[in-house]
């Protein structure tokens, strides 16, 4: 019986950035509110959503619309970042998104 050597075939990845998908206003409220109804509790994860959001419009005018340095915004919103509910509800009025409340 002839053995017949196999190549390893390199594995490539490349990188994703969700930001890069959500282009239109519903798809971004789509986005927030799958992680709202999905991870309630993942503070951090909500965060990371509105950070991808941000970064699909432009960070430099969501940080001018929610009168926020650029810099904050990215701290703010990145992976561990702590932002307080204040800024929270600031960003959230500059993407023009909204939260709703619903009976659990």
């Amino acid at each position: 019986m002839a053995r017949v050597a196999l190549k390893a075939k390199e594995t490539k990845t490349i990188s994703f950035d969700i930001s890069a998908q959500l282009r239109t206003p519903e798809e971004m409220a789509a986005y927030l509110d799958a992680w709202l109804v999905e991870s309630p509790d993942d503070a951090v994860g909500i965060a990371r959503a509105l950070g991808d959001i941000a970064r699909a419009k432009g960070m430099t005018q969501v940080a001018r619309d929610a009168g926020l340095s650029r810099e904050s915004l990215y701290k703010a919103l990145g992976e561990n970042g702590n932002p307080s509910f204040a800024t929270i509800l600031k960003v959230v009025r500059a993407l023009g998104v909204k939260f709703h409340a619903a009976p659990a």
